[in-house]
């Protein structure tokens, strides 16, 4: 998201929005899935943020101009490796409540010229619940009103919404969604939709630059954007790294991979996914007993950083939630959050990073929230939300 973006942004903000219905939300850890639903059969509620940097504004008087500072919610206490939240955040309002509301529009007679987000509202069992919204960068939510989506399924019947992380493309004009036996890609900008098909029971989705890469039952694809051209490559749905929207498309795609006592960064080439290079992943720089036992959820790239959720050991117990920033070229961790003991497994994915180097994270029950893992701040985003959440880099 550029300055233009933020200004506009900004603008549309400070209008007169609805006050929405608060309501609590969950999320069950990405990297178990698979395991999940063919166990229990419990469907996924995923909040995803793809990069994405919304800045939160106080509303003006009439007379002055408009004033864009942001206050702290938070001094930071702690801008050690090992860094804990607040005991509660503040919420300055955010243009991103405007999802909790109803679409005013379908896109099919109002396309966007950029989407800003994704929402699907979801019920109680975690199930779609209504049309995806989507917000554009003109402030207005739209109604995807130009296919139905069904749930992603596995071989034993599983569902999950098809709203996942890392479906909405970083420069928020496409979006594409796994389907059994088929891709399908929206140009947000025309309403237009593509269906790409490909075999076999597909669940994940990340855009990697001008390609979309799905994959589900242990195969992964590879979909050209512009000419629809796929072919199977070598890289996990559910390990690969969303890349870095700055990097280029010849960048290479990282995975995270490995167990406890062995997680793995792994290096593979852009286009051949050829592997590069393996780096073990460390964590020497945490005091002890800190360390990383295993990741979990889409992880993201920003410049040579790499977020993500992991499970970790803290001075209270081994199984505590965290999230977890990393070298992406030598595999060390350089900081750690720790989220404590008292959350449901899997309850904090990391989203994604905004423009000035910040975490975007989940706290449980669905707050969003923004983490500096320079300085140990953290403020508020969003303060509930019931549904998948994925934003537009």
């Amino acid at each position: 998201m550029n300055e233009q973006d933020l200004r506009h942004l900004f603008a549309v903000s400070v209008e007169d929005v609805l006050p929405s219905r608060p309501a609590t939300a969950g999320w069950d850890r990405a990297r178990r899935i698979r395991r999940t639903r063919r166990a229990v059969g419990a469907a996924v509620l995923a909040v995803a943020l793809v990069g994405g940097a919304t800045v939160a504004v106080r509303r003006p008087s009439p007379s002055p101009p408009l004033n864009h500072t942001v206050a702290p919610t938070v001094v930071p206490t702690h801008a050690g490796p090992v860094q804990r939240p607040p005991a509660e955040l503040t919420f300055p309002p955010d243009p991103l409540n405007r999802l909790t509301g109803p679409a005013t529009v379908r896109l099919s007679k109002r396309p966007v010229q950029r989407a800003l987000a994704l929402f699907q509202p979801v019920d109680e069992e975690n199930r779609a619940d209504g049309p995806v919204r989507i917000l554009g960068d003109d402030g207005v939510v739209r109604s995807l009103d130009v296919v139905t989506l069904a749930p992603t399924r596995d071989a034993d019947g599983n569902e999950a919404t098809a709203v996942q992380p890392g479906v909405l493309s970083p420069d928020g004009r496409w979006a594409a969604f796994a389907q059994t036996n088929e891709l399908i890609m929206i140009d947000l900008t025309t309403a237009a939709v593509r269906r790409v098909p490909l075999d076999g029971y597909l669940e994940l989705v990340v855009w990697a630059h001008d390609r979309v890469l799905v994959g589900g039952d242990n195969r992964t694809y590879a979909v050209e954007r512009d000419t629809e051209a796929a072919g199977t490559i070598d890289v996990s749905a559910w390990n690969v790294v969303a890349p870095d929207p700055e990097a280029g498309s010849e960048a290479a795609l990282i995975e995270l991979v490995g167990e406890r006592g062995g997680l793995t960064l792994r290096s593979r080439s852009a286009r051949e996914a050829t592997i590069r290079s393996e780096q073990r992943i460390t964590d020497d720089s945490l005091p002890s007993p800190y360390a990383v036992n295993e990741f979990y959820g889409r992880a993201w790239l920003h410049g040579g950083r790499l977020a993500t959720a992991a499970m970790i050991t803290n001075r209270e117990i081994d199984g505590a939630e965290g999230a977890a920033v990393l070298d992406s070229r030598t595999g060390a961790v350089t900081h750690l959050l720790d989220l404590g003991r008292d959350r449901a497994k899997g309850c904090c994915p990391v989203l994604g990073w905004d423009n000035k180097g910040n975490v975007l994270l989940v706290l449980e029950p669905a707050a969003l929230a923004r983490w500096d893992p320079e300085t140990g701040e953290i403020t508020g985003v969003i303060s509930d939300l019931r549904g998948v959440l994925v934003l537009a880099g």
